[in-house]
């Protein structure tokens, strides 16, 4: 692997560390939420620079059904990232308190859905790329591993069930479509929980993605 696809395939961990961070409000207290926001924010740009021969290859070429979906994905995550960073500092009591923005309602509910969507969009970013990953890390397998691969299946699985029973009860579909007008949290709850249910909510929208390229580019090669 060469140096920058290093420091890129860093970047993105970083910045996947800092999301599930900044879903754990609170975890870490307003004033860390803030800046680990304004940091994963800067991240987010920082990526997208790297990646801007992406945004000048979009109108060049052919539109096959499995290039419009990560178009699609990558456009809606951009956007929620734009939604989260604006809504961000309409409701910053730290980090950008010198602006004196008056959120109310409207910043609360736009911060919501933006993260929450945010976050999902991210899980179906990485799945996007969920066979280069895979196909990376065979190579440092050791030889005759590959023979448990139905096991892994298997437990794949069973980690995609219950990221389907983990969306329902840390109410991201409700957060999503404004189901609800607030962001509920257990803070006796350990962290370890937390973070293992929204581990397992990005495994399964990563799979969806990475199982929804594969079905398109089956179907373009037929």
């Amino acid at each position: 692997m060469k140096t920058k696809q290093k420091a890129k395939l860093i970047l993105d961990l970083i910045m996947t560390f800092l999301f599930f961070a900044e879903m754990a409000y609170h975890l870490e207290g307003n004033f860390m939420h803030e800046w680990l926001g304004v940091l994963l924010i800067f991240l987010f740009l920082v990526h997208n620079i790297w990646n801007r021969s992406w945004y000048k290859g979009l109108f060049r070429g052919k539109y096959p059904p499995v290039r419009i979906l990560i178009i699609f994905i990558n456009l809606l995550f951009l956007l929620s990232m734009i939604g989260a960073a604006v809504s961000g500092m309409m409701l910053s009591r730290d980090a950008f308190a010198f602006l004196n923005l008056r959120a109310g309602m409207f910043g609360r509910r736009l911060h919501m859905v933006s993260t929450s969507w945010g976050f999902l969009l991210m899980a179906m970013h990485i799945g996007l790329h969920w066979g280069m990953m895979v196909r990376g890390i065979k190579k440092h397998l050791p030889a005759g591993f590959m023979k448990w691969r139905h096991a892994g299946h298997i437990v794949m699985m069973f980690i995609c069930i219950y990221g389907i029973y983990a969306l329902i009860t840390r109410q991201l579909i409700e957060r999503m479509f404004l189901l609800t007008e607030y962001a509920f949290f257990d803070y006796d709850e350990p962290a370890v929980f937390f973070f293992a249910d929204y581990v397992c909510i990005l495994i399964l929208f990563a799979a969806i993605s990475s199982g929804l390229t594969n079905l398109l580019g089956k179907r373009v090669k037929q």
